[in-house]
């Protein structure tokens, strides 16, 4: 009798040991898969501020705060857009200052706790930007997509799509300059989204299905007189747009895409996600199996996932060693395989989603190159 009570208590205990795993890695696979949209990413640090003066800002002074460019600057309820670091404007070893350019929602006031984010702008194009525009509903296969469309004359569409930790107003970083070169510009909504139908199962499945919404707006786009789409897609919206390019029923009106920190492997982003989140190294392998089991989504290994490494059609990749969430060498990887076909612009010191941010101008010039073939 008491080795059978033994026995079951063993058996308890690696029952109750194996369900506490399986709830671990659940839960640690909820940073990436629960993330969301418009909310900043775990990996961004949390600065306070210390004071504000005309046209500057002091922040505490992680390495994150000292990085070059235009940002926004987010927290509970308030919005701003800081620049660069005005050199020799420091009061403290612990602080910093940045120019500060506006404050678009609440009072940046000292104590505040904020994030930098690549989000400069709020509101919709025409609020942000003064840019006419229509709200347009694109038809997707779960429901009405809210959709901005921005007109121009030419018959090539960019389609510009956000991703992680970002929402719409991500893309109005780029929507004046687009503008400006004449293309019509459609930035549609995408399952989990506000506004947006929910996914099924109420979980972001890293571009592995929300891709058909942007399958959707290619469609939207080409039967309003699109005779081709160029994909910009940020984060897993670029993601959404190689997805798209390998499976849609009108791929042949895909000329080309514009990749912005591409997730080009799922597990590698959810363990960076997780890993920010505090996850102990031991259960990041429990929370990709986790995802797996959750969403079906393909493990990168997999010899009949659509491989993200193959691109027909020339792309402009915009990526940098300063991404903790999409591995910078796999953007190499791809460029070096497909010289042909991938260009790499590689920026340095900006975080997942930044790379406009870090120097606008330059990330600019570099798209207006790219796109003067299809004016």
């Amino acid at each position: 009798m008491r080795t059978v009570r033994a026995t079951a208590a063993a058996v308890t205990a690696v029952i109750g040991a194996g369900a506490a795993a399986v709830a671990a890695g659940r839960l640690a696979s909820d940073a990436a898969l629960r993330a969301p949209a418009g909310r900043p990413l775990p990996t961004e640090p949390r600065l306070t501020v210390h004071g504000t003066a005309a046209g500057r800002v002091t922040l505490t002074r992680p390495l994150a705060a000292l990085r070059p460019g235009r940002y926004g600057l987010s927290g509970d309820g308030v919005h701003a857009v800081v620049g660069p670091v005005l050199a020799g404007a420091s009061d403290t070893a612990d602080t910093v200052v940045r120019r500060l350019e506006s404050v678009t929602r609440g009072a940046l006031e000292p104590g505040n706790r904020v994030r930098l984010t690549p989000g400069l702008h709020i509101g919709d194009p025409g609020t942000a930007l003064g840019l006419d525009h229509a709200d347009v509903p694109v038809a997707g296969e779960l429901g009405p997509l809210p959709a901005w469309f921005v007109p121009g004359p030419r018959d090539t569409w960019v389609i510009t799509v956000h991703g992680l930790g970002a929402g719409r107003e991500h893309t109005l970083n780029v929507m004046g300059f687009l503008h400006r070169l004449g293309f019509p510009v459609l930035a549609p909504a995408y399952r989990g989204d506000r506004g947006a139908p929910r996914s099924p199962d109420g979980l972001n499945h890293l571009g592995e299905t929300e891709w058909r919404d942007l399958d959707a707006a290619i469609r939207h786009a080409v039967d309003n007189g699109a005779r081709q789409v160029v994909l910009h897609g940020w984060s897993t919206g670029a993601t959404m747009a190689l997805r798209a390019g390998a499976r849609s029923g009108l791929r042949e009106r895909v000329a080309g895409f514009v990749l912005d920190s591409p997730v080009l492997s799922w597990e590698a982003t959810l363990r960076a996600l997780a890993a920010a989140r505090h996850t102990p190294g031991a259960l990041l392998p429990l929370a990709v199996r986790a995802a797996q089991g959750r969403t079906g989504l393909y493990g990168d290994r997999r010899t009949d996932a659509v491989r993200l490494d193959r691109v027909g059609v020339p792309a402009l990749v915009f990526h940098g060693p300063g991404d903790t969430v999409a591995p910078w060498s796999l953007s190499r990887r791809l460029a070096a395989a497909q010289p042909n076909t991938v260009t790499l612009r590689t920026v340095p010191d900006a975080p997942h989603g930044a790379m406009w941010n870090a120097d606008p101008a330059a990330y600019e010039e570099s798209l207006r190159r790219f796109l003067t073939p299809f004016m």
